[in-house]
């Protein structure tokens, strides 16, 4: 196995554990207002929208990805 490989897998676990971890910490809170139709949105969503929406994140870190990898074959190949 290459040496890219290997730091591709290792990026692939940590986020996946990430995820999960993150994912229960959701459901976590998920339980604890389950009574509740309706519940207040927190003041830093509310002041911050965008940047804590989790699809946004996911793009903007994956573009990140995506052109960390581009950069690192443009410097191997060229």
């Amino acid at each position: 196995m290459s040496q890219f490989i290997i730091i591709l897998a290792l990026a692939a676990v940590v986020i996946s554990i990430f995820s999960l971890v993150f994912t229960f910490s959701v459901a976590r809170e998920r339980k604890v207002v389950r009574g509740e139709l309706d519940t207040k949105i927190p003041e830093s969503v509310k002041d911050h929208p965008f940047t804590l929406n989790p699809v946004f994140l996911s793009y903007i870190i994956g573009l990140g990805v995506v052109l960390l990898f581009i950069i690192y074959l443009a410097f191997k190949f060229y």
